[in-house]
């Protein structure tokens, strides 16, 4: 069995530390929680831990070497964001990917960043306007795809902070860390990771000179072309792998037909 199915802790290296090898000394135990969940989300988003892969708890635990209730929690959190099933009897793993979800995901970001937009337009300044140039510039140019969806949440973030709606960015930073293991196959896609960064940078030249109307309609058109990208490209996927599981059985060939003499 592969590294990426066998859980925790690794026998053998991958692509880097999977992990931190230890928590602060004294990290309370909700902030446990949150360090062992934001390192089973980047090793999901990264591909190390693969869909269907198992999360043991007693695994994790002894890796980080803590009890087993924050683990408990890391998962349920990374359950409630879509990241993670719990089976009765056969524990969590690894969400699978789905075409469905991944559309749901960037239907309902078009809306609620359309409405960010139209609110945060009015108040952006100088050096709003310098930050947001600058995270366009830094996921334009990055070139790891894990260090890729932090830049564009951070990008796009940085366009609707100044509506100054909490609630509303917490909702829209959920579906980010939802949307983020479906945004790095869109990276693997070079054509298409070309098309978004000047999508991005249609986008902010629309804030910068607050034409509202325009600015939404690009990122409703970003984000909806992003997600029917990735409906596409999964349902495709699931299409072939299905085909390579179930092959057509070849056709014999019938016995020739005898006559008596």
């Amino acid at each position: 069995m592969s590294d990426a199915t066998e859980g925790f802790p690794l026998e053998s290296p991958v692509r880097g530390p999977l992990l931190p090898d230890a928590l602060p000394a004294a990290a309370p135990r909700e902030s446990t929680s949150h360090v062992i969940a934001e390192a089973l989300r980047a090793a999901i988003v990264d591909g190390t831990l693969a869909p269907g892969a198992p999360l043991r708890q007693d695994a994790i635990a002894r890796h980080f070497s803590v009890s087993a209730i924050p683990v408990r929690e890391a998962l349920r959190q990374l359950e409630s964001e879509g990241w993670a099933r719990a089976a009765v009897h056969k524990g969590a793993t690894v969400a699978p990917l789905s075409a469905a979800e991944a559309r749901e995901i960037y239907e309902i970001r078009s809306a609620l960043e359309s409405l960010a937009l139209g609110l945060a337009i009015p108040n952006h300044n100088a050096a709003s306007l310098r930050e947001a140039a600058g995270l366009c510039h830094a996921a334009e140019s990055e070139a790891d795809p894990s260090l890729y969806v932090a830049r564009n949440a951070a990008f796009h973030m940085s366009l609707y902070a100044p509506a100054g709606r909490p609630q509303l960015a917490d909702m829209i930073g959920l579906l980010h860390r939802r949307g983020e293991r479906y945004l790095r196959l869109k990276f693997g896609l070079p054509s298409y990771k070309g098309e978004s960064d000047n999508e991005h940078a249609a986008l902010l030249a629309a804030v910068e000179r607050r034409d509202i109307a325009a600015a939404q309609s690009l990122v409703v058109a970003h984000l909806l072309g992003t997600g029917e990208l990735l409906h596409r490209f999964l349902t495709e996927r699931a299409r072939d792998e299905a085909a390579l599981a179930h092959p057509p059985r070849p056709r014999g060939r019938r016995p020739r037909a005898t006559t008596g003499s």
